[in-house]
């Protein structure tokens, strides 16, 4: 019966390993890993772990998945994702595998650990009621993007690369753009 429980997953890594600290299943839809990675990063800084693995596992195993995008209009029908493009007109479902471990910086240096990445701060934010349960938040997002300001202690004006969603859609790439300019503004006259 362990087999069928999802949240036996990560116990079962940690059970494996004989691993302590927090051993959770994350479903959050395409934040996921994301909101993993979070909740994470927040164990380490509250003293819950010393390190955290977080992987994220994405199956189709079933055509349910397929059929509901689909009839909301989310895939595309060419098979082929072109999100911030004039032509986008859905996203493709795919698989994906993938795990990484996180600790402090001064850990991972003092470890001679190889660095492939410093995350200086993340935000996670739901936009609760909205224009539909699947299309994005601008509000949301202009929390999430907020939070990991405040939280990493840097300037907006420093970042030169952003990592988007990029749904594919032309309401949900239109949303995203339009929020990532407009909270940038935001946060930016907020800050100085």
């Amino acid at each position: 019966s362990t087999g069928l429980a999802l949240s036996a997953i990560p116990n079962r890594i940690s059970y494996a390993f004989n691993l302590n600290g927090p051993s959770e299943y994350c479903e959050t839809a395409c934040s996921s890993a994301l909101v993993a990675l979070h909740r994470a990063i927040v164990s380490i800084r509250l003293g819950e772990c010393e390190q955290a693995i977080i992987g994220a596992v994405n199956l189709l195993l079933s055509p349910d998945g397929f059929i509901g995008s689909d009839m909301i209009g989310n895939l595309s029908p060419k098979g082929k994702a072109k999100s911030f493009q004039a032509d986008a007109d859905g996203y493709v479902r795919s698989e994906g595998v993938g795990a990484m471990i996180i600790k402090p910086v001064e850990k991972a240096i003092n470890d001679n650990d190889r660095i492939y990445a410093v995350i200086k701060g993340t935000g996670i934010a739901h936009g609760g009621k909205g224009m539909s349960l699947t299309a994005p938040s601008g509000k949301a997002m202009k929390a999430a993007m907020a939070q990991a300001y405040r939280t990493s202690g840097i300037d907006p004006a420093t970042v030169s690369y952003i990592e988007a969603h990029g749904t594919a859609t032309p309401m949900g790439d239109a949303i995203e753009i339009n929020t990532l300019k407009s909270g940038y503004d935001e946060i930016s006259k907020d800050r100085f």
